[in-house]
Protein backbone atom coordinates (compact mmCIF):
# COMPACT_ATOMS: atom_id res chain seq x y z
CA UNK A 1 0.00 0.00 0.00
CA UNK A 2 1.70 3.34 -1.05
CA UNK A 3 1.84 5.71 1.08
CA UNK A 4 -0.59 8.51 -0.63
CA UNK A 5 -3.43 6.07 -0.13
CA UNK A 6 -2.81 5.06 3.27
CA UNK A 7 -2.47 8.43 4.53
CA UNK A 8 -6.02 9.87 3.23
CA UNK A 9 -7.53 6.93 5.23
CA UNK A 10 -5.78 7.60 8.30
CA UNK A 11 -6.65 11.15 8.37
CA UNK A 12 -10.35 9.71 7.59
CA UNK A 13 -9.76 7.66 11.03
CA UNK A 14 -8.68 10.52 12.55
CA UNK A 15 -11.45 12.32 12.09
CA UNK A 16 -13.78 9.75 12.96
CA UNK A 17 -12.25 9.40 16.41
CA UNK A 18 -12.73 12.98 16.85
CA UNK A 19 -16.04 12.65 16.12
CA UNK A 20 -17.05 10.30 18.22
CA UNK A 21 -15.11 11.74 21.10
CA UNK A 22 -17.05 15.25 20.35
CA UNK A 23 -19.81 13.62 20.91
CA UNK A 24 -18.94 11.87 24.07
CA UNK A 25 -17.66 14.91 25.54
CA UNK A 26 -20.62 16.80 24.38
CA UNK A 27 -23.06 14.23 26.31
CA UNK A 28 -20.81 14.21 29.54
CA UNK A 29 -21.44 17.96 29.75
CA UNK A 30 -24.63 17.60 29.19
CA UNK A 31 -25.25 15.02 31.83
CA UNK A 32 -23.45 17.46 34.37
CA UNK A 33 -25.61 20.61 33.10
CA UNK A 34 -28.69 18.55 33.71
CA UNK A 35 -27.29 18.10 36.83
CA UNK A 36 -27.55 13.78 36.47
CA UNK A 37 -23.85 14.04 37.61
CA UNK A 38 -24.26 15.57 41.00
CA UNK A 39 -24.49 19.28 39.26
CA UNK A 40 -26.61 22.32 39.18
CA UNK A 41 -29.64 22.07 36.90
CA UNK A 42 -29.17 24.16 34.08
CA UNK A 43 -32.43 26.26 34.98
CA UNK A 44 -30.63 26.79 38.28
CA UNK A 45 -27.30 28.16 37.03
CA UNK A 46 -26.25 31.82 37.62
CA UNK A 47 -28.84 32.58 40.26
CA UNK A 48 -31.96 31.40 37.45
CA UNK A 49 -30.58 33.82 34.90
CA UNK A 50 -31.18 31.05 32.61
CA UNK A 51 -34.46 29.90 33.59
CA UNK A 52 -37.34 30.23 31.73
CA UNK A 53 -38.41 33.53 33.75
CA UNK A 54 -35.19 35.03 33.74
CA UNK A 55 -35.84 37.55 30.92
CA UNK A 56 -38.53 38.71 28.79
CA UNK A 57 -36.95 36.94 25.82
CA UNK A 58 -36.42 33.43 27.74
CA UNK A 59 -38.51 30.73 25.55
CA UNK A 60 -40.98 28.50 28.39
CA UNK A 61 -38.98 25.55 29.50
CA UNK A 62 -41.19 22.75 26.77
CA UNK A 63 -39.17 24.63 24.15
CA UNK A 64 -35.73 22.75 25.91
CA UNK A 65 -37.17 19.34 24.49
CA UNK A 66 -35.19 20.34 21.22
CA UNK A 67 -31.98 19.59 22.27
CA UNK A 68 -33.09 15.63 22.68
CA UNK A 69 -34.14 16.12 18.86
CA UNK A 70 -30.87 17.69 18.11
CA UNK A 71 -28.69 15.17 20.59
CA UNK A 72 -30.68 12.70 18.85
CA UNK A 73 -29.74 13.23 15.62
CA UNK A 74 -25.46 13.83 16.45
CA UNK A 75 -26.06 10.91 17.92
CA UNK A 76 -27.01 9.62 14.66
CA UNK A 77 -24.63 11.00 12.55
CA UNK A 78 -21.66 10.24 15.07
CA UNK A 79 -22.26 6.52 14.48
CA UNK A 80 -23.06 6.98 10.53
CA UNK A 81 -19.88 8.52 9.88
CA UNK A 82 -17.91 5.90 11.65
CA UNK A 83 -19.10 3.61 8.95
CA UNK A 84 -15.84 2.30 7.14
CA UNK A 85 -17.67 3.48 3.52
CA UNK A 86 -17.57 7.16 4.83
CA UNK A 87 -13.94 7.00 6.30
CA UNK A 88 -12.63 8.67 2.65
CA UNK A 89 -16.16 10.52 1.69
CA UNK A 90 -14.98 14.03 0.52
CA UNK A 91 -18.22 14.97 2.16
CA UNK A 92 -17.44 13.66 5.28
CA UNK A 93 -13.48 15.61 4.94
CA UNK A 94 -15.48 18.88 4.35
CA UNK A 95 -17.81 18.89 7.00
CA UNK A 96 -16.45 15.71 9.94
CA UNK A 97 -14.48 18.30 11.67
CA UNK A 98 -16.75 21.20 11.91
CA UNK A 99 -19.34 19.04 13.23
CA UNK A 100 -17.21 17.65 15.93
CA UNK A 101 -16.69 21.65 16.84
CA UNK A 102 -20.06 21.78 17.09
CA UNK A 103 -20.28 19.36 19.18
CA UNK A 104 -17.73 20.30 21.45
CA UNK A 105 -18.41 23.73 21.67
CA UNK A 106 -22.16 22.93 22.86
CA UNK A 107 -20.55 20.98 25.39
CA UNK A 108 -18.24 23.97 26.26
CA UNK A 109 -21.38 26.32 26.91
CA UNK A 110 -22.60 23.55 29.81
CA UNK A 111 -19.57 23.80 31.19
CA UNK A 112 -19.11 27.61 31.45
CA UNK A 113 -22.93 27.55 32.62
CA UNK A 114 -21.64 25.31 35.00
CA UNK A 115 -18.67 26.11 36.31
CA UNK A 116 -18.19 30.25 34.52
CA UNK A 117 -19.99 33.55 34.44
CA UNK A 118 -22.91 34.57 32.35
CA UNK A 119 -20.69 36.75 29.94
CA UNK A 120 -18.89 33.54 29.80
CA UNK A 121 -21.76 31.87 28.53
CA UNK A 122 -22.62 34.53 26.45
CA UNK A 123 -19.14 34.29 24.80
CA UNK A 124 -19.23 30.46 24.29
CA UNK A 125 -22.54 30.70 22.65
CA UNK A 126 -21.64 33.25 20.43
CA UNK A 127 -18.92 31.19 19.25
CA UNK A 128 -20.91 28.19 18.74
CA UNK A 129 -23.44 30.03 16.45
CA UNK A 130 -20.47 31.30 14.24
CA UNK A 131 -18.96 27.91 13.68
CA UNK A 132 -22.65 26.43 13.06
CA UNK A 133 -23.13 29.15 10.54
CA UNK A 134 -20.08 28.43 8.70
CA UNK A 135 -21.15 24.84 9.09
CA UNK A 136 -24.38 25.20 7.84
CA UNK A 137 -22.83 27.51 4.91
CA UNK A 138 -20.41 24.31 4.14
CA UNK A 139 -23.44 22.12 3.84
CA UNK A 140 -24.69 24.19 1.20
CA UNK A 141 -21.43 24.96 -0.96
CA UNK A 142 -20.73 21.26 -0.66
CA UNK A 143 -24.37 19.11 -1.54
CA UNK A 144 -24.77 15.59 -0.45
CA UNK A 145 -27.21 13.19 -1.80
CA UNK A 146 -29.52 10.49 -0.35
CA UNK A 147 -31.67 10.61 2.26
CA UNK A 148 -28.85 10.24 5.49
CA UNK A 149 -26.79 13.20 3.84
CA UNK A 150 -30.09 15.18 3.80
CA UNK A 151 -31.24 13.82 7.64
CA UNK A 152 -27.91 13.92 9.30
CA UNK A 153 -25.98 16.24 7.79
CA UNK A 154 -27.76 19.08 6.41
CA UNK A 155 -31.17 18.82 8.72
CA UNK A 156 -29.43 17.99 11.84
CA UNK A 157 -27.25 21.00 11.44
CA UNK A 158 -29.63 23.11 10.30
CA UNK A 159 -31.69 22.41 13.62
CA UNK A 160 -28.89 22.98 15.83
CA UNK A 161 -27.70 26.31 13.89
CA UNK A 162 -31.79 27.61 14.40
CA UNK A 163 -31.93 26.70 17.81
CA UNK A 164 -28.90 28.21 19.12
CA UNK A 165 -29.15 30.99 17.03
CA UNK A 166 -32.56 31.90 19.28
CA UNK A 167 -30.41 31.06 21.94
CA UNK A 168 -28.00 33.29 21.56
CA UNK A 169 -30.34 36.22 21.87
CA UNK A 170 -32.15 34.78 25.24
CA UNK A 171 -28.24 34.30 26.50
CA UNK A 172 -27.58 37.56 25.97
CA UNK A 173 -31.27 38.86 27.08
CA UNK A 174 -30.46 37.01 30.54
CA UNK A 175 -27.02 38.65 30.73
CA UNK A 176 -28.88 42.09 30.07
CA UNK A 177 -31.57 41.86 32.23
CA UNK A 178 -29.08 40.94 35.05
CA UNK A 179 -26.85 44.09 34.76
CA UNK A 180 -29.47 46.80 33.17
CA UNK A 181 -30.73 49.44 35.34
CA UNK A 182 -34.01 49.05 36.91
CA UNK A 183 -35.01 51.89 34.03
CA UNK A 184 -34.60 50.22 31.18
CA UNK A 185 -37.53 47.50 32.36
CA UNK A 186 -39.86 50.58 31.02
CA UNK A 187 -38.78 50.11 27.78
CA UNK A 188 -38.35 46.53 27.71
CA UNK A 189 -41.61 45.34 25.12
CA UNK A 190 -40.04 48.38 22.78
CA UNK A 191 -36.24 46.63 22.95
CA UNK A 192 -38.22 43.13 22.68
CA UNK A 193 -40.25 43.78 19.55
CA UNK A 194 -36.78 45.13 18.20
CA UNK A 195 -34.70 41.86 18.77
CA UNK A 196 -37.49 39.94 17.28
CA UNK A 197 -37.50 42.16 14.22
CA UNK A 198 -33.91 41.31 13.90
CA UNK A 199 -34.29 37.49 14.52
CA UNK A 200 -37.26 37.46 11.89
CA UNK A 201 -34.41 39.16 9.74
CA UNK A 202 -31.67 36.70 10.48
CA UNK A 203 -34.16 33.52 10.08
CA UNK A 204 -34.96 34.87 6.72
CA UNK A 205 -31.50 35.71 5.32
CA UNK A 206 -30.84 32.27 6.83
CA UNK A 207 -33.37 30.68 4.56
CA UNK A 208 -32.68 33.00 1.63
CA UNK A 209 -28.56 31.75 1.74
CA UNK A 210 -29.30 28.67 2.10
CA UNK A 211 -31.52 27.61 -0.91
CA UNK A 212 -34.89 28.31 1.31
CA UNK A 213 -33.74 24.99 3.30
CA UNK A 214 -36.19 24.54 6.29
CA UNK A 215 -34.73 22.89 9.14
CA UNK A 216 -33.52 26.45 10.57
CA UNK A 217 -36.28 28.15 10.19
CA UNK A 218 -38.40 25.10 12.00
CA UNK A 219 -36.02 25.12 14.78
CA UNK A 220 -36.06 29.00 15.27
CA UNK A 221 -40.14 29.17 14.95
CA UNK A 222 -40.37 25.91 17.53
CA UNK A 223 -38.70 28.74 20.16
CA UNK A 224 -40.24 31.69 19.14
CA UNK A 225 -43.66 30.37 19.63
CA UNK A 226 -42.91 29.36 23.10
CA UNK A 227 -40.80 32.78 23.65
CA UNK A 228 -44.77 33.69 23.07
CA UNK A 229 -46.02 30.91 25.07
CA UNK A 230 -43.90 32.10 28.27
CA UNK A 231 -44.76 35.87 27.69
CA UNK A 232 -48.62 34.96 27.29
CA UNK A 233 -48.89 32.02 30.24
CA UNK A 234 -46.21 32.92 32.17
CA UNK A 235 -43.94 35.22 34.30
CA UNK A 236 -42.53 37.63 33.10
CA UNK A 237 -45.70 38.36 31.67
CA UNK A 238 -46.33 40.64 28.47
CA UNK A 239 -48.97 40.22 26.02
CA UNK A 240 -47.27 42.58 23.27
CA UNK A 241 -44.42 40.28 23.13
CA UNK A 242 -46.01 37.19 23.33
CA UNK A 243 -48.02 38.00 20.22
CA UNK A 244 -45.20 39.80 18.27
CA UNK A 245 -43.38 36.58 18.90
CA UNK A 246 -45.89 34.17 17.57
CA UNK A 247 -46.06 36.50 14.49
CA UNK A 248 -42.57 35.88 14.45
CA UNK A 249 -42.69 32.44 14.22
CA UNK A 250 -44.99 32.15 11.90
CA UNK A 251 -42.68 34.47 9.10
CA UNK A 252 -39.33 32.66 9.68
CA UNK A 253 -40.96 28.94 8.96
CA UNK A 254 -43.56 30.39 6.43
CA UNK A 255 -40.97 32.33 4.37
CA UNK A 256 -39.07 29.14 3.50
CA UNK A 257 -41.71 27.15 2.83
CA UNK A 258 -42.88 29.25 0.55
CA UNK A 259 -39.70 30.09 -0.85
CA UNK A 260 -39.52 25.76 -1.48
CA UNK A 261 -42.66 25.73 -3.19
CA UNK A 262 -42.06 28.22 -5.60
CA UNK A 263 -38.49 26.91 -6.54
CA UNK A 264 -39.99 24.05 -7.46
CA UNK A 265 -43.03 25.11 -9.19
CA UNK A 266 -40.33 27.16 -11.17
CA UNK A 267 -38.21 23.48 -11.85
CA UNK A 268 -41.46 21.76 -12.96
CA UNK A 269 -42.43 24.69 -15.32
CA UNK A 270 -38.20 24.29 -16.78
CA UNK A 271 -38.65 20.44 -17.21
CA UNK A 272 -42.05 21.21 -19.14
Amino acid sequence: MSASTDSPRSSGLIRQVVVISAFCFMIVAAMVGTGLFGGTPVQDLQDGALDADGSYLAPARPAFSIWTVIYVGLFAYTLWQALPGQRERERQRSLGWLIAATMVLNGVWLVCAQFGSLPLTVLAIVVLVAVLGVTFRRTVQDPGRGLADALLIDGVTGLHLGWVTLATVANTAAWLTRIAPESWADAATAWGIAVLVVVVLVGVAIAWASGWRIAPGLAMAWGLTWIGVGRLAFEPSNATLGIAAIVAAAIVILVPLAGTALRRSEEVRNAE
